[in-house]
């Protein structure tokens, strides 16, 4: 199973008046976290976009939110590709406080599925394999 570590610090403007990660932005970070283990294999979005007609869109999210994440701390976002089908992506992301084995903020099972720039779904090409490298 092909797995990505991805770390951010919570910033003021991740919060809440209370200090606490504003729910929606757990979103975000998980996004984050997808681009840059596609970066780190040698994909730019923008790129498979114009050279490859594809993109990525949320099919399906669903998040539990566990511990609060709060203002200035460490986030530790684990991305696990769980499934991959022949237009979409499956992933489990999670986000704990601190280093990866530490406790556990939220996580996330999100689906992707490929779409052309037409907005038709589009098999995963060939150049995409998900296996590791």
């Amino acid at each position: 199973m092909l797995q990505h570590l991805f770390s951010i610090r919570i910033y003021y403007e991740d919060t809440d008046l209370s200090g606490v990660v504003y729910h929606s932005n757990y979103l975000k970070f998980f996004e984050r976290a997808r681009t840059e283990m596609l970066r780190e294999r040698g994909y730019e979005l923008s790129d498979l976009f114009l050279k490859h007609n594809m993109q990525f869109v949320v099919y399906s999210a669903e998040l539990e939110y566990l511990r609060p994440a709060r203002l200035d701390q460490l986030l530790c976002i684990v991305t696990k590709v769980t499934e991959v089908r022949s237009a979409s992506i499956r992933y489990n992301q999670s986000a704990y406080l601190g280093l990866e084995n530490g406790i556990l903020s939220c996580r996330a099972n999100i689906r992707l599925a490929c779409l052309d720039r037409d907005q038709h779904p589009r098999k995963l090409p060939n150049i995409l394999s998900m296996e590791k490298k």
